[in-house]
């Protein structure tokens, strides 16, 4: 059975059977995606007396605490909290709408006269005013870098300098009105920038118009299987009053 979701005055159908999920799972070991030199995901048993939090161990129930770091330890999701001191100014509060229609869109970084690999603004503009989609303004927008090797569900990321955006395309975003940028990189600005953020700050319009609603998600993976088109977003995080939260984006088709 479809269902319908309703935007500017178009109303599309989906299928919620059929969840494509583009997260990248939290799980404890050095096989894991990790970025920013974030300690690997640790899942510790608490014992408490002769309680141990175990079933396999001989305890009643399993029981654990969770060692992660949201920015660098598999998908997660951002708000303005990343680069300001405001106490408000968290994930939780400022995530307040789960469903977007999302534009996915591939795109092959371009290389750089310093080495460094680039997500340019031509490139994703050209993308996204091209094809019947064009007449879709979308909330969010979900960009897939090319090649779209299977590592990047598992590379570790620290001290590689790892693709990132233009910042002018932070920028670009902003004025189109994207309020949710989703990508399968760290960072949308260079691991490296001497604290710039220049991408960070473009895209959230941080300080003078902050844009509070806006968030940011890295390091998801889109399987190739996922053609480029419209999609009807789920973000889902946990109800963390910080500026970020490991996330589970999940993508259902979207038809007229």
């Amino acid at each position: 059975m479809l269902a319908t979701y309703p935007h500017h005055g178009r109303t599309f159908s989906f299928d919620p059977h059929a969840p494509l999920d583009i997260s990248l799972p939290l799980a404890p070991g050095e096989g894991q995606v990790s970025c920013f030199w974030a300690e690997p995901v640790q899942f510790e048993v608490i014992r408490v007396g002769d309680y141990v939090g175990s079933v396999a161990a001989g305890g009643s129930t399993n029981y654990k605490r969770v060692h992660v770091t949201p920015h660098g330890n598999g998908t997660h999701t951002e708000c303005y909290g990343h680069i300001s001191a405001a106490p408000e100014a968290t994930l939780n509060r400022c995530l307040r709408r789960f469903l977007f229609v999302a534009r996915l869109v591939s795109v092959q970084p371009r290389p750089q006269l310093n080495g460094d690999e680039v997500v340019m603004l031509a490139d994703v503009r050209r993308e996204l005013e091209g094809g019947p989609e064009a007449a879709v303004r979308p909330e969010a927008l979900i960009l897939r870098t090319l090649p779209n090797h299977r590592a990047k569900r598992t590379r570790q990321y620290s001290g590689t300098n790892p693709t990132y955006l233009e910042p002018a395309l932070a920028e670009y975003l902003a004025q189109q009105h994207i309020e949710h940028l989703l990508l399968d990189l760290p960072s949308v600005d260079r691991e490296e920038d001497g604290g710039a953020l220049l991408a960070h700050h473009a895209f959230w319009q941080y300080p003078h118009a902050t844009r509070q609603q806006a968030t940011i998600t890295e390091l998801i993976f889109v399987p190739d299987a996922v053609e480029d088109g419209l999609y009807l977003l789920n973000l889902q995080i946990t109800s963390l009053e910080l500026d970020a939260s490991p996330s589970k984006p999940v993508l259902y088709a979207l038809g007229s």
